[in-house]
């Protein structure tokens, strides 16, 4: 449901190599270790491979003012990883004959704009034009609450519409909410007991519903942002997000759904055909994955202060699931560790110690910095005893200095390096190495 630094997704690979027979789970172990020691994670990972788990742990707190310890099962919401799931419900219904793909949706919905142009389709893969009501600056202000169905459209409706339907594609919270209601309509069912029936029981995920207040007593877990400590998060009304973030899962579940998405025991292959059909980096439900050569197809999650990831590459039959309930090191990070590690690919586990630098000698780095290589400007600037950085139409991040000139933002995997000498900076991430100019 949240939006992340845009920064962070650039970094997986696509330059070439060969495949690796062998799992190096010393280096995902080192990783979890250091990230514990330096208490800059709370969650979990789960990978599997042809559906046999290879690799598992569980970090940090589900409660940290009550002391309880996370487990492998506790569980966490995965935010919009609750789209797959609406998607694949979405097929069901097609293949039962009670919907149809390209049925206009002004007969569930009159009041939103442009219903009569927008079909089911274009709510699946983001291409309906209506806008996100997360990106509205009041949506703080209610997000706790509950909401019916009926003040969640009028708020939807009074968004508007962003673009022409099917004209092109951008990410849409809405959609999904509105999937979820017509899911509703049509088979006259509370939304939490479709996923149930449809997909929890049948696949046996014990751990996966449609959540309500936390529960610690169920395993549940409390999320958190770190300020110094961890400090607790609100928590989101279930009501607001529906089929785009209300479900409650964990990573070992989450390899299990995917899984048994791509062996056709959710939808058929037909419909999973559509699903993974990417236009303009939208599938239906999912999204596409590359590392290197190596293509996966999965969806990741924000909502509160969990954050969370699951993804699947059909060749290798490998499924890996990701969730957080805090961190101050970005999941990707641990995906791209936890991929290297599976496909022989190096990957340098971080040390997070960092160094004190003059205030004065921070002046030296301020600016702004640019390349022709891509269409963002990165503004350094100094604040206090630090500096921070900040990408074109992004929010300011704060920078650690690691060693003379090198500073690191481990959130998102980047790296800076100033040679200040001939006025550059080399911005470092997932690999990729980019040589920047300053003005």
């Amino acid at each position: 449901m949240t939006k992340k630094i845009a920064l962070s997704f650039l970094i997986l690979c696509t330059t070439f190599s060969a495949f690796a027979q062998t799992f190096n789970t010393a280096k995902l172990d080192s990783l979890f270790s250091v990230l514990e020691a330096k208490d800059k994670y709370m969650g979990s990972i789960a990978i599997s491979e042809n559906g046999k788990t290879i690799f598992a742990k569980t970090i940090g707190k589900a409660d940290v003012a009550g002391g309880k310890e996370a487990t492998s099962a506790t569980k966490y919401r995965i935010g919009s990883i609750s789209k797959t799931f609406t998607a694949c419900l979405i097929f069901k219904a097609v293949e039962e004959g009670k919907l149809d793909l390209n049925k206009t949706i002004e007969g569930y919905f009159p009041a939103i704009q442009n219903a009569s142009k927008i079909t089911i389709s274009n709510l699946l893969n983001h291409r309906s034009g209506i806008h996100s009501f997360t990106d509205d600056e009041d949506y703080l202000s209610y997000n706790t609450k509950p909401i019916s169905e009926k003040e969640m459209v009028a708020l939807i409706a009074k968004g508007k519409t962003e673009f022409e339907p099917n004209s092109k594609a951008e990410y849409s919270n809405s959609n999904y909410v509105l999937l979820s209601y017509i899911l509703e309509k049509i088979y006259k069912k509370p939304y939490a007991l479709l996923v149930d029936a449809k997909i929890g029981k049948p696949l046996g995920l014990k751990n996966t519903y449609f959540g309500g207040k936390t529960n610690i007593a169920n395993n549940e877990c409390y999320s958190y942002t770190f300020d110094g400590s961890w400090q607790k998060e609100t928590e989101t009304d279930m009501s607001v997000p529906m089929g785009a973030g209300a479900l409650v899962s964990n990573p070992a579940d989450l390899t299990k759904f995917i899984e048994a998405l791509f062996a056709g025991k959710i939808i058929s292959q037909k419909s999973l055909d559509q699903m993974i059909t990417i236009q303009d980096n939208y599938g239906m439900g999912i999204f596409q994955v590359p590392f290197y050569e190596n293509k996966g197809y999965g969806h990741t999650g924000g909502i509160d202060g969990f954050s969370s990831s699951v993804s699947y590459f059909p060749t290798s039959k490998l499924a890996i699931a990701v969730a957080s309930n805090g961190n101050t090191y970005d999941n990707n990070q641990i995906l791209i560790c936890a991929l290297s590690s599976y496909f022989g690919k190096p990957f340098k586990v971080p040390s997070f110690n960092t160094i004190e630098v003059k205030p004065e000698d921070l002046d030296l780095y301020v600016g702004e910095y640019s390349s022709p290589e891509i269409p963002l400007i990165i503004t350094i600037r100094k604040e206090g005893n630090t500096i921070t950085a900040q990408a074109t139409g992004q929010n300011a991040f704060p920078l650690d200095a690691v060693r003379k000139d090198v500073f690191e933002f481990p959130l998102a995997g980047i790296k800076l390096e100033f040679n200040t000498a001939d006025k550059q900076m080399t911005l470092d991430q997932g690999g990729m190495k980019l040589v920047m100019t300053k003005k």
